[in-house]
């Protein structure tokens, strides 16, 4: 290790604050008053601080102590690192008193675009000063995001299998059925997987977890497989679904929306699909205070 190197190890903020006061009051005694420290403290926290930089910084004599031609080119970058010390440590209080700072979270759409805005304005509200992102995205790319760090927090379905996140249940979601208007079942006020599924099905895109859990539905309930169009996002599968195309599954979250593009939602009556919805954060990885604030408040709601 370099004395540069050796010197930054050793010193320490109190020695910095010695050396300052001394230097701008001229006076072992003034110092000690502006630090409430007795003048033997003063005293050792210099000699420690002359010894780690391999020289003296004052010049002292019974009258007076003045700063060496070292200690006058050390007294700038002296006070310039209790600055910064000041500045950072503030930093950090504002961090943890949620005064400033931001968030990254993403949702998967159903949820974004119906639980969180209610959310979000009361994080606002408490918190005005925290900058919010929000990825709305599909339920693996939510989990992804949780994995690789992209995001601190992720709210979406319950997978199959949690691999490098845990989980924080927040409530369960029964999915739904969506009808054309003008549909035989839509006279019903619920319709049974086993009914549904004998008319054309519009269903999310194959490797998505929604369509593994509607596939299963199918297995467990349909006598035979039905037709089935496939589209990559839930409006536009609400949007087919108004349009005559087919019905379809999806999750009561989606109630309001799907209802907005036209298409009508029924509960499903006996064996239908029913999964978790809750938060996901990286595994063995601490939360910052904004991330804290938002899970209480989404547990709360």
């Amino acid at each position: 290790m370099n004395n540069s190197n050796s010197l930054a190890a050793t010193t320490t903020i109190k020695q910095l604050r010695g050396f300052v006061s001394i230097a701008e009051t001229g006076s072992f005694a003034e110092a000690c008053e502006r630090l409430h420290i007795s003048q033997p403290a003063l005293s050792v926290s210099i000699k420690k601080l002359e010894q780690a930089s391999g020289g003296l910084l004052f010049a002292r004599s019974t009258r007076s102590v003045e700063l060496t031609p070292e200690g006058q080119q050390f007294l700038p970058v002296a006070q310039r690192l209790l600055a910064d010390w000041a500045e950072g440590f503030d930093d950090l209080r504002q961090l943890f008193s949620l005064q400033r700072g931001k968030l990254t979270i993403a949702a998967m759409p159903s949820y974004a675009s119906s639980c969180l805005p209610k959310v979000l304005a009361n994080y606002g509200q408490q918190f005005p000063n925290i900058s919010l992102t929000v990825q709305d995205i599909v339920m693996e790319e939510v989990i992804s995001a949780v994995q690789s760090g992209r995001v601190e927090l992720g709210i979406t379905f319950k997978p199959d299998r949690l691999d490098g996140v845990d989980f924080e249940p927040l409530f369960s979601d029964r999915f739904i059925a969506i009808l054309p208007p003008d549909h035989v079942l839509a006279a019903k006020q619920k319709v049974s997987a086993r009914h549904l599924l004998n008319h054309t099905l519009v269903a999310l895109n194959r490797g998505s977890s929604t369509r593994q859990w509607v596939d299963q539905l199918i297995a467990q309930s349909a006598a035979k497989a039905p037709q089935i169009f496939d589209a990559f996002q839930l409006t536009t599968v609400g949007a087919m679904v108004a349009a005559g195309v087919g019905v379809a599954l999806v999750p009561a979250l989606c109630s309001e929306q799907m209802q907005s593009l036209g298409a009508v939602c029924r509960p499903i009556s006996g064996p239908g699909i029913k999964r978790q919805v809750g938060i996901f954060t990286r595994r063995r990885q601490a939360l910052s205070a904004p991330a804290q604030a938002m899970v209480s408040l989404l547990q709360r709601d």
